[in-house]
Formats: C-alpha cells, structure tokens, sequence
C-alpha cells in the first residue's frame, strides 16, 4: 500500500544532513512494511535486524560501540553484507535493545555514510520508561500514523479521485457525480479507519464484519501491551482511562474529565496513565487556548484539554458504532457523529503535521481547532453535514481577524468572507487537500 511518508524517506536517503532514522507512531500502523518496501525499492539489500525475535542481536551491542565491529558482527549473524549506499540497515522493535539506541550516535559520528533506520512499536514508552541515553542530535525522527484517507483511497483503487482533486479549481462547486460516491468512501473510512491491516482487508474482500474481527484483534493487543509494557501500578490506571475516552469525547462538551475516568479519581493520580496512552501513540491530546495569539504554545492550558484516538476506525469500534449505523446515518449514530466527524479532523490535521488547539471564550462561543502557519492563527470548524452555521466561527474572525480559515462539513468547495476573514468552505472528504485550497 501507497504511503505518503514514503516521499520523505526518499529524501532523507538523499539528504547530505542525514543521520540515522528513527521512526515512531502507534503500534501496527505500518511502520515495519514501509520501511522494507522503502528498503527493497531504493537499496540493494536490507539487512533486517529485528530485538523482540531474537535476543542475540542486543548481544553484539553489549560490549562496546565501535560501529565497524557491529557491523562485521552482523553480517556474521545474517550472512550478508552491509556496504555504506547500498544496503539499509533497519534496526526494529529498537525498545527492546536500548543500548542500540545509544548506538545510533556512533552510527552517525563514526559512519554517516551508512543508511540506517530504527522502528519501534512502544518506542515513546519505552524512552520514558527506562534510563536510555539517548542521542540527542544524534538522530532523525519521523512520526508515522495511521493510514489517512488519501492512503485509503489510494489502497482500495480510487485514486482518480486523488488525482482528479490535487488540481481542482476553488472557485468550481463539486457536481453530484463527485460529491455522492466520495460521502459514501468517507463513511466506509469511518468504519474501517487507517490501520493498514483493516484498510488491505476491506480493498479485497470489502467485508465490514471481517475488518471489525481485525480491529478487535488489534485492540486486544494494545490492552496486552498495558500488562506487559506499563508498571504494575499504572496498568488497571491505564486501562480506565483507555475506557473512558471515547466515552468522554462523545459528550457534548467533550472536555476530558480525570474524575469521569472513576469517582473520586483526581487528576493527579490518572496523570502517568493518559501520559502513557499518549507516548504510545494512542491518543491525542490538544490543549486549550483562550488568548489566540501567537505563538500557541505559550498561550496554552495544559491542564484543560480534550482526548482523540489515534484511529478513527478504533474509535467507532469502541464506541460499539455498527458499520449499518455509521454507513445508513441512521439515529443510532446521531449522538456520536460530532464526536467521529470531530475525530477524524483531528486525525487529518495531526497527520499533516499541524499542531492543533481548541479555542474558547468564556461560555460563549468554543471552535474545534486552531493551529500556526507560518505566524498565522488558522481556525478551523467542524460539521458533520451540510449546516454550516457557526457563530464561534464569527466571533473568532471578529476577534483575531485570520488571513486564512475553515469550514468544514459535506457542504461544497466554496471561499466566501467571515468579517474579513478569507472562509474556505471545505468538504470533510477534501481536508487531505487544504493547504492547496487555502493558498488561492
């Protein structure tokens, strides 16, 4: 399957800054796979060093860290060599070694010419958990994520949709012929979300019910990992907050309460267990800004926040949403559409590599998300369908008066003007494509 971080691992291979890749993000979200098909397709050979299958890999590092004995040490082990432009080296499930960890600075001061790369599925946990000495500015990272829509469409064969909208003019409404089947491959990735196992099975067999099999599975193994990767006193912790944050988030006001995880629980003692879902890549948190000025970071209120999942197929499954309910719109799904709608926005928005907010002023007026580029405060509000009546929108543009802003909803393509504000009215399954739209 087509992923978009492939580009930027094409140009780190080619970059003269380069430094050894690490590569995190959520477990089963495709890491390892990308990274081999980047090593097939761009070297002569991969050598595949993987800690959680054997542990005699972490030995060749328990000595010392003279880069060219590893090396021969390796093509020992694997019988195969490894020439500095011709092979990857491609260290993975990395947490379970952390001594090779620390290697990665001697990897990048006494061999830069060597391609290396390093995946690992807890990896975020695994740096908070045990006394690494990590090399910093030693390395590259990259955060993956679960597959967006574009990587959906693209894997079950509709890219001409891609392709077709990557060009379409702003100032073109988007005819029925377009708008109907892209609303309908919308909600199917409501159900099926973007973790890659659940996206390859629904373009073969377009089966709900085997992809719901496959995410219960999957869940099943981040609730594993709470045993085997979380301290003992966190794990019954970890696990109630994990509970409660679908439940939270499709509340109407959708402000993550620590004593709605258990009665009587105060925020500091379920602190450590959301920061562990976080490191994991779990969940999302985005903070509060009631002054939106910038820079955001400073005007921030890390104590008020609201909690997504990494995956908005995940999402639906825990929240028990039936592929009939989130495909036929019927009123089971009406209490939890802003909440999967508000999801999967969050999720775009992360994958573009934006950092967003939620704006508030006083009890009179909330907007979903906000985020810099470039200096600028960019506002963006959600709706689920084609009512696009948003007076916290105004009040913002009124306020902060934004160069730049968005609707968004399954309303058409359109720019029209919000109290001087340039208002692009974009549909949910055209987010992929924002920056482009609001460039004109």
């Amino acid at each position: 399957m087509n992923r978009e971080i492939l580009k930027d691992l094409v140009a780190w291979k080619g970059s003269k800054r380069r430094k050894p890749l690490l590569l995190t993000g959520v477990r089963q979200c495709g890491k390892t796979h990308t990274l081999k098909d980047f090593g097939s397709e761009y070297f002569e050979n991969v050598c595949y060093i993987n800690f959680e299958s054997s542990a005699k890999y972490a030995a060749v590092f328990d000595y010392d860290f003279d880069v060219n004995r590893i090396i021969a040490e390796l093509e020992l082990l694997e019988k195969t060599k490894i020439e500095a432009g011709k092979t990857l080296l491609f260290f993975d499930e990395i947490q379970e070694a952390p001594r090779t960890i620390t290697s990665l600075k001697y990897f990048c001061e006494n061999k830069p010419e060597l391609h290396v790369v390093c995946a690992g599925s807890l990896l975020g946990v695994a740096l908070k958990r045990e006394n690494i000495s990590f090399p910093v500015g030693k390395v590259n990272r990259m955060q993956m994520f679960p597959m967006n829509f574009v990587e959906f469409l693209m894997a079950c064969g509709e890219e001409k949709y891609v392709q077709l909208f990557s060009e379409w003019p702003i100032d073109r409404e988007i005819p029925e012929v377009y708008t109907r089947p892209l609303e309908r491959l919308l909600k199917e990735y409501f159900v099926v979300g973007g973790m890659p196992e659940a996206v390859s099975e629904y373009a073969i067999s377009k089966d709900f019910e085997k992809v719901g099999k496959i995410q219960d599975e999957i869940l099943e193994d981040y609730a594993d990992d709470f045993s085997k990767h979380a301290p003992v006193s966190e794990i019954e912790k970890i696990r109630m907050t994990w509970d409660s944050v679908p439940k939270q988030l499709a509340k109407e006001n959708n402000k993550f309460v620590f004593s709605h995880v258990k009665e009587g629980k105060r925020a500091h003692e379920l602190e450590g267990a959301l920061q562990w879902l976080k490191n994991a890549g779990l969940v999302h948190l985005v903070e509060l800004v009631q002054n939106a000025e910038h820079p955001l970071s400073a005007n921030a209120d890390a104590s008020y926040f609201k909690v997504y999942l990494s995956d908005i197929g995940l999402l639906g499954r825990r929240l028990s949403l039936g592929y009939k309910s989130l495909l036929l719109d019927d009123g089971a799904l009406s209490t939890f559409k802003g909440a999967v709608t508000e999801n999967y926005v969050l999720n775009e928005l992360v994958n573009q590599q934006k950092n967003p907010y939620f704006w508030r002023s006083g009890n009179s007026a909330e907007l979903d998300f906000l985020y810099e580029k470039d200096g600028k405060i960019v506002p963006v509000e959600v709706k689920a369908a084609t009512n696009t009546q948003a007076k916290s929108y105004r009040q913002f543009c009124k306020k902060y008066s934004p160069p730049i802003g968005y609707k968004v909803s399954l309303k058409n393509l359109a720019v029209n003007d919000c109290e001087g504000s340039a208002t692009v009215s974009l549909p949910l399954y055209l987010l992929w494509n924002m920056d482009r739209f609001g460039q004109n």
